[in-house]
């Protein structure tokens, strides 16, 4: 690994984040021999309860008003010193200046570092490590943070169960580029094999955030790689962020896990299934089913389309009705014969009348035939 330029306890965060104490092997991948399947094996902590990430079944949520926004502390005073960007084998990770913290939570966190996890590049395969109702976005940002006010360092903290808070970042895609995530794709063309890194120019990490830091889940779980130690408290916020196409594939086709003089070995589908939920419950900071507060004006003009909808329902039934009686009235007439035609008299020949007779009898008299009028 190229560390040059790192402190001590960054570095000893990249050693234990790749390494544990007693391990038959410190080398672990996502899949193969030492794949997740088989952390466990290696790495005791990754068969806990409280494993990361997880599925968040939003009904089984459970809202706690206690929870309000997140505040980011000095994320936008990136300085004029450089940021760099490194290449770990298992994804690209940016460490992060100690000036940068959380606020709104129990403790004051330090900010460390972020990285990203993302999918293998086929059409909707996704590659965040948390789902929504069972559903993967194209990929994830996690901000790591440490506990500061209990413990020194993040070397430190990582062992202890209230050591660490990390913000997860479900990414999307959309048309249109996002700039602030230019920052680091850009440069990913020059750390391309494991070990590399680069220095990059400063940026404001809080426009890779969400522009709704108030909206979240929020649960007790893990570093979602190997030690997976069960010390993180997580925050996910449910508004995504948007990165264009071509930014994800340039995410999903430029890294090799590989070092330069190995076989290259495509950087892809570097996220964890989700873990069981076991006996955890996962907040929420607003409730299942929010109620929206209409205006004066909205309402007004809900109940005038109400109005004019009804009108027109009427006026469609005045004119089925009107026309099934219409219909029915022609249906009942009698029948009417037509008068018959007078014909015209030939010369030399008299009008022959169809006549009716009717007869009547008188005693003692013939019977008179008369014509019926």
């Amino acid at each position: 690994m190229d560390l040059v330029g790192l402190s001590l306890p960054l570095l000893l965060v990249f050693w234990q984040w790749t390494n544990t104490t007693g391990a038959a092997v410190t080398y672990w991948t996502y899949t193969g021999s030492v794949g997740q399947s088989k952390w466990a094996d290696y790495f005791p902590d990754c068969g806990g309860k409280a494993q990361s990430p997880v599925d968040v079944a939003t009904v089984q949520t459970q809202y706690d008003p206690s929870l309000g926004p997140l505040t980011p502390l000095g994320y936008s005073q990136h300085g004029n010193k450089p940021f760099s960007l490194y290449n770990n084998g298992h994804t690209v990770v940016v460490p992060l200046p100690g000036w940068m913290g959380l606020g709104g939570l129990p403790w004051q966190f330090t900010a460390v570092q972020m990285h990203l996890h993302w999918g293998n590049g086929a059409p909707e395969a996704g590659g965040s490590e948390h789902t929504i109702n069972g559903q993967r976005s194209a990929a994830e940002l996690h901000v790591v943070h440490y506990n500061s006010d209990l413990y020194p360092n993040m070397s430190v903290a990582m062992t202890q169960q209230d050591g660490l808070a990390v913000l997860g970042v479900l990414i999307e895609t959309g048309e249109e580029a996002n700039q602030a995530f230019w920052n680091i794709l850009n440069y990913l063309g020059r750390i391309r094999h494991a070990g590399q890194s680069v220095s990059i120019p400063a940026f404001d990490v809080q426009a890779l955030l969400p522009s709704d830091l108030g909206r979240y889940y929020r649960y007790n779980g893990s570093l979602t790689t190997p030690p997976c130690f069960q010390s993180v408290l997580w925050t996910l916020f449910t508004e995504t962020v948007k990165i264009s196409h071509t930014q994800l594939m340039k995410l999903e086709t430029v890294l090799y896990a590989s070092k330069e003089d190995a076989d290259r070995v495509v950087m892809q589908d570097n996220y964890r299934t989700p873990q069981p939920l076991n006996d955890r419950t996962i907040l929420s900071s607003f409730p299942l089913e929010s109620v929206k507060v209409y205006t004066a004006g909205e309402i007004t003009a809900i109940v005038i389309g109400a109005l004019c909808g009804c009108v027109g329902v009427a006026v469609i039934i005045r004119f089925i009705v009107k026309t099934i009686r219409s219909t029915s009235s022609w249906d009942v007439l009698p029948s009417v014969r037509p008068a018959p035609v007078p014909r015209t008299m030939e010369p030399g020949k008299e009008l022959k009348q169809d006549v009716a007779l009717n007869t009547t009898t008188e005693p003692g008299k013939k019977k008179i035939l008369s014509p019926s009028v």
